[in-house]
């Protein structure tokens, strides 16, 4: 079933969005005008899994296939750029952390945050993380 059969309202909404976004020039990079080849991966299976880490090396389960692409991606892009390393995983939220803790805390001070294993996230305190 369609988004327009199933939700027609959210359906509406998500078209006003499309044309509110091709109609203005964002300038804000993480609200960049995506491809819709990119849009219909983003739009996959592949939203469901979460693959924290490195292929090869995840910290959940089940990233087999997510390893493959991702392995493929980095080879593509070093054959691109013609260099022996590569990193495509985007940024994220790990970068704020880091902003926040450099703006706020000495090293030394301590700070509350969830174990891993509980739901929370690597730069919470995690040894594998710089936090």
């Amino acid at each position: 079933m369609s988004l327009e059969m199933f939700d027609k309202e959210i359906f509406d909404l998500t078209n006003k969005e499309l044309e509110r976004q091709c109609e203005g020039l964002e300038m804000i990079a993480s609200e960049n005008f995506t491809l819709p080849e990119v849009m219909e991966v983003m739009g996959s299976i592949l939203t469901n899994k979460y693959a924290e880490g490195y292929p090869g090396k995840r910290y959940y389960g089940g990233c087999e296939f997510v390893d493959e692409i991702e392995t493929l991606a980095i080879e593509r892009c070093k054959k691109l750029f013609n260099c022996k390393f590569a990193n495509v995983q985007p940024n994220s939220g790990s970068q704020a952390n880091q902003g926040v803790y450099a703006a706020l805390i000495n090293p030394g001070d301590k700070i509350l945050g969830m174990d891993l294993s509980h739901g929370g996230h690597l730069t919470h305190g995690a040894k594998v993380s710089s936090s």
